[in-house]
C-alpha cells in the first residue's frame, strides 16, 4: 500500500462513495485534505469521487468495509494511518435507512440499524481518538433526531443516539479531540420522495424552501475552521426543528403506504 506523500492533512470521510458523503469527501479535498474514502457496495461510483479528487491535486484512496458486520474499527483506523499517516477528520457520514414503526422493528432490523448509524461511528471515533494525537469528527446526524414520531424508528432510534453520543465524547476528548455534529435537514431527499411529500415537508420549514448540499458544505467548514466549537449540533434544515407545528408527526400518506 502506498504512503501518503508531502504534507496535506487527512480526513476519513465514511460512506463517502455516494450522495453527501462524496460530497464531503470532494469539498475537504478542495479546502487541502488528502481523503480516506470509506464505502461498502458503492466501490464503482466511489472510484468516480476518487477520479474528482485527484483532479483538484489531492490524494485519495478508497478504504472498504461492512459495518453491518460489526468490524474490528481500531484495525481500520490503522489501516487508514498507515496509508495516511497525517490523518487528522473523520466524518462519520455512513447511513443505513430502513423503514418500520416500532410496532413492525424487528430485532434484526434494530440491530443492523445501530450497527451502522451508532456503533461504527462510536468505534471508529473511540478508535480515532486512541491513535491520532489531535484532530477532529464530525458526526453527521439527522434533523429527525429533535422528533420522536417517524415510520424508520431503529434509524431515528439510533441517531439520536449518535447525538446524545456526539456531546458525550465532545466532552471525554476535549481539548485533544474536537467533537461536533451536523443535522441536515431536507437535503438530497431519496428518489422515492415524490414532489408531494416534498411540498408537504417545505410547508413546516420557516424559511420555505428545502435545501442544498452546499449548505451542509458549509456547515462542515464552519466546524472545521472555529476551533472554539465544540459538542455542538448544527442543525441546516431551514428551521424546520424549531417550528413547533413543523412535520414531526409523520402523517403524510406516503409514510403509510411504506408500510404496506
Amino acid at each position: 500500500m502506498a504512503t501518503q506523500q508531502g504534507n496535506r492533512p487527512a480526513a476519513l470521510v465514511t460512506g463517502a462513495g455516494t450522495r453527501l458523503g462524496s460530497q464531503f469527501a470532494t469539498h475537504l479535498a478542495q479546502l487541502g485534505y488528502d481523503i480516506a474514502l470509506h464505502c461498502n457496495r458503492s466501490q464503482d461510483s466511489a472510484r468516480e469521487v476518487v477520479a474528482g479528487i485527484e483532479a483538484v491535486g489531492a490524494e485519495a484512496a478508497i478504504l472498504p468495509l461492512d459495518f453491518a458486520a460489526a468490524p474490528d474499527a481500531g484495525a481500520y483506523i490503522a489501516k487508514v494511518r498507515q496509508r495516511f499517516p497525517r490523518l487528522s477528520c473523520l466524518v462519520n457520514s455512513a447511513s443505513a435507512y430502513d423503514a418500520a414503526p416500532i410496532a413492525q422493528t424487528t430485532a434484526e432490523l434494530l440491530e443492523q440499524q445501530f450497527r451502522v448509524n451508532l456503533f461504527a461511528p462510536f468505534f471508529l471515533t473511540q478508535a480515532f481518538a486512541h491513535q491520532v494525537a489531535s484532530g477532529q469528527v464530525i458526526n453527521i446526524i439527522d434533523n429527525k433526531a429533535a422528533f420522536n414520531q417517524y415510520h424508520y424508528a431503529a434509524y431515528l432510534l439510533a441517531k439520536k443516539s449518535l447525538a446524545d453520543f456526539t456531546r458525550m465524547a465532545a466532552m471525554e476528548y476535549a481539548p485533544r479531540i474536537r467533537i461536533n455534529g451536523i443535522a441536515p435537514g431536507v437535503v438530497l431527499p431519496m428518489a422515492s420522495r415524490k414532489d408531494d411529500y416534498l411540498q408537504w415537508r417545505t410547508e413546516g420549514i420557516p424559511l420555505q424552501h428545502t435545501g442544498e448540499p452546499g449548505h451542509l458544505l458549509s456547515a462542515l467548514e464552519y466546524l472545521l475552521s472555529n476551533d472554539f466549537v465544540c459538542g455542538q449540533i448544527l442543525y441546516v434544515d431551514g428551521g424546520e426543528t424549531q417550528n413547533h407545528i413543523g412535520r414531526n408527526a409523520e402523517t403524510y400518506a406516503q409514510m403509510q403506504s411504506e408500510q404496506q
